[in-house]
């Protein structure tokens, strides 16, 4: 029975090295399944809660996310594969905010209902967490860009600053009519207005210059508006390889995190 036990000890020795040397509870970020009831129906996101060292230095920001047309569903997951989540996991241990990932259901658009979802959420999250109201950030990634200038111009002293990546104003293509900025779209220059309505707020756009999914002619078109309007902190970064994944550059630009956590309302 000795040797039979001893046998084991090499693994024994390995598990227990395996638990002291795991990383203990709240030291790293984490997703976590949130709920929000809007119009009378339930609605699923995740917040990431970043780790207890941020944690412990007082009201945290907090950044809504906005996902791209092929996160789109109803498991309330799938929009952190994508985008911002997949930055998060890498940067666990030391991402300095709270992060709310609503979803669009079905076929749907960043518009109507999804909104107020993903407004609501945002509201839960500052409400659970505490966050710091004057520090709020909206981004979002190709539908998620168009999304966050509908949210924006909904409500334009909300946000500390916003991030649209790969997003544009009007439709980008025959195939898909429903994608666009919905307070603008009966406007003359639609560019000019949202330029109005949103020039005290800082912004910084993401595109890349050969995409072909998300052209990003409006893109340069909404920079220039902003430029005419004398806005006081209009940025608009284009990466002159990229084609419509912009997002994943954009995350990970250390300068563009720097910026944003900087405003404050």
């Amino acid at each position: 029975m000795l040797r039979s036990f001893s046998r084991w000890l090499p693994l024994l020795a390995l598990l227990m090295m395996t638990g002291c040397a795991s990383t203990p509870p709240g030291a790293r970020g984490h997703f976590e399944a949130r709920a929000v009831k809007v119009d009378g129906e339930t609605a699923y996101y995740q917040v990431f809660i970043p780790a207890e060292t941020a944690r412990a230095s007082g009201p945290l920001p907090v950044v809504l996310f906005l996902h791209g047309s092929g996160e789109r569903g109803g498991d309330g997951v799938k929009q952190t594969h994508a985008g911002l989540g997949p930055y998060l996991r890498r940067h666990a241990a030391d991402f300095p905010a709270l992060a709310v990932f609503p979803q669009v259901p079905g076929r749907g658009e960043w518009s109507g209902r999804n909104n107020r979802v993903a407004v609501a959420a945002l509201d839960a999250t500052i409400a659970e967490f505490g966050a710091d109201p004057a520090r709020q950030y909206l981004t979002g990634m190709s539908m998620g860009g168009y999304g966050s200038w509908n949210i924006a111009l909904d409500d334009p002293q909300r946000f500390a600053a916003i991030v649209p990546v790969c997003g544009a104003v009007l439709a980008p293509r025959a195939v898909r009519p429903t994608l666009f900025v919905e307070q603008v779209t009966n406007e003359a220059d639609p560019y000019a207005v949202i330029a109005q309505r949103l020039q005290r707020t800082p912004i910084w756009i993401f595109h890349g210059a050969l995409d072909d999914v998300v052209p990003p002619d409006d893109d340069r078109r909404l920079h220039a508006a902003f430029q005419t309007a004398g806005a006081r902190d209009v940025r608009y970064t284009e990466y002159a390889e990229g084609n419509h994944n912009a997002w994943d550059a954009t995350y990970a630009d250390a300068a563009m995190w720097a910026w944003l956590f900087k405003q404050k309302r």
